[in-house]
């Protein structure tokens, strides 16, 4: 379990830092972003039959990557639109 919350850091580390532009997340955001990214990437492994969807493989590693980069990027599209209509309110 504690590997898995490392890993989801080391993911969530590496979309934010993938990611262009300066994102207003936090260590929580980060930490359950990059853990979205492992499940989905874990999952899309097992599906193409390279490994188990909590283990630890390139494959799988890539694909989690990938996927917190996309949900980092949502995170901040919502974000920035809640924002804005908070401020014309």
């Amino acid at each position: 379990m504690i590997g898995f919350i490392i890993a989801g850091l080391v993911i969530g580390a590496l979309a934010r830092l993938f990611t262009p532009g300066k994102q207003k997340l936090g260590l929580l955001a980060t930490l359950l972003l990059g853990l979205a990214g492992s499940v989905i990437g874990g999952t899309i492994a097992s599906i193409l039959g390279t490994g188990g969807i909590f283990e630890l493989n390139i494959l799988g590693f890539i694909v989690a990557v990938i996927s917190s980069v996309m949900l980092v990027g949502t995170a901040e599209t919502l974000s920035a639109r809640h924002h804005n209509r908070a401020l014309k309110n």
